[in-house]
């Protein structure tokens, strides 16, 4: 068929593909999960955020909850003119905690960009009960 002329397929810059249909392969922020001793330790990497003001966590139904807000305004100023730029955004995760873990005793602290949460968590095997044995 001449006369018909090829369209290449248009692909969007990566950041603005990403904006409109999300990163899904990418968690909202990294975590790293450990137990030390009696608690399990959530370690959240959260740079740049005020933890009194935008940062939630929370314990419920053996779930622990971190949510927060990011919000970063950057100025670039030079002889030709000033530009501001604002990025902000909500995020969210869900962390299912161990067994028998307690809603009680949890802490949690920032440094440095680093959130950590201690959930206290029941030692394995700590309490068991020696069963006897009847003859028939």
């Amino acid at each position: 068929m001449a006369g018909l002329a090829r369209r290449d397929r248009f692909e969007l810059p990566e950041p603005v593909r990403k904006f409109f249909e999300g990163d899904w392969e990418v968690p909202a922020f990294p975590v790293e999960e450990y137990r030390d001793g009696s608690s399990m330790v959530v370690k959240a990497e959260l740079p740049n955020i005020d933890p009194d003001k935008d940062l939630d966590v929370s314990v419920s139904d053996g779930v622990l909850h971190i949510k927060g807000e990011r919000r970063e305004e950057s100025e670039h100023k030079d002889k030709n003119g000033y530009r501001s730029e604002f990025r902000y955004g909500s995020f969210t995760r869900d962390i299912p905690l161990p067994a028998g873990s307690s809603q009680d005793n949890v802490t949690a602290s920032y440094n440095d960009g680093v959130l950590e949460v201690r959930v206290p968590v029941p030692e394995v095997g700590s309490s068991s009960t020696k069963v006897p044995i009847s003859r028939g």
